[in-house]
């Protein structure tokens, strides 16, 4: 089974952004605490609405993170018909 390491990659991007775990958490909507528990490896990300929340967040490119882990565009509404 393919084992994502979450917890990494965010390390990985704050070191190479320079960024604290209070900036992750302002770009990807994912708390402070629960990225320190993530890079240190007490935590598993596994749910895949966060999973796309945090990839967003990263603004990580669909080559990387594969078309499914994408957030799904709002659909555009239909004009609204008035009754005669």
């Amino acid at each position: 089974m393919l084992h994502r390491d979450f917890g990494r990659l965010c390390q990985l991007v704050r070191e190479y952004g320079h960024l604290r775990q209070e900036d992750m958490a302002l770009l990807t909507g994912l708390s402070q605490a629960f990225l320190s528990m993530l890079e240190s490896g007490q935590r598993r990300l596994t749910n895949i609405d966060r999973i796309i929340v945090l990839l967003d967040g990263l603004n990580a490119p669909v080559d990387i993170a594969g078309p499914m882990l994408r957030p799904v565009p709002a659909a555009p509404s239909a004009p609204l018909r008035t009754a005669s």
